[in-house]
């Protein structure tokens, strides 16, 4: 049921991801989150198993931050996806498969903004838009009229409200409260939350 959400612009990518944890029908907290900074240009977004989402993204963060140790630079966003669809992949051909879907997104000053979605079978793909979970399936549509190549992250952002309020006025489990966060030349920076209160405003305003 949980919900990620990402969108790419000309010099950014945007994430946003639900703040809630749930087992079965019982929520468990509502200040989950599952946006994770693992370098000055590069975030990755899980959801899954609650265990795996954990484990999985940690063992990403601490070897990107390992690579970048040993060779005093970062991974680019490319590579970043590379190494983790294959980490994936390996894990799917062990005992113990990863249950995770994610996003990496970055920023590269030779290869600008990269979103890559990766899905539990290790799939992975560069798009402009995606989502993750039960929520995107409403989102697409959104996405689709929205979007523009020369989008800016005030319009990105705007897509994300869209998207949420569309969610929780169709989507019959509740998700009150999303983290956005963006990556762009300047770094990664936590945008505010779009929560069920900022929604009320801004359809007031709309």
């Amino acid at each position: 049921m949980e919900t990620l959400l990402g969108i790419k612009g000309p010099d950014f990518v945007m994430l946003a991801a639900d703040t809630t944890h749930a087992n079965s029908v019982i929520v468990m907290k509502e200040d989950e989150n599952k946006i994770h900074k693992v370098a000055d240009n590069l975030l990755i977004s899980t959801v899954g198993a609650s265990g795996d989402t954990e484990q999985f993204t940690e063992f990403i963060a601490k070897n990107i931050v390992l690579y970048k140790m040993r060779n005093g630079y970062d991974l680019s966003p490319k590579s970043a996806a590379h190494f983790t669809r294959k980490n994936l992949a390996e894990s799917l051909r062990s005992r113990t498969p990863y249950q995770v879907f994610m996003f990496i997104a970055g920023y590269d000053t030779t290869e600008g903004p990269e979103l890559t979605f990766i899905d539990n079978l290790a799939s992975a793909q560069s798009l402009n838009y995606a989502g993750h979970g039960y929520g995107s399936m409403f989102c697409a549509s959104i996405f689709d009229r929205y979007w523009h190549p020369k989008i800016t992250q005030e319009e990105a952002y705007d897509v994300l409200k869209k998207c949420v309020l569309e969610i929780q006025k169709r989507l019959i489990v509740n998700l009150k409260n999303f983290n956005v966060s963006v990556v762009d030349k300047s770094g990664v920076r936590q945008l505010e939350q779009i929560s069920s209160k900022s929604l009320l405003d801004y359809n007031a305003a709309a």
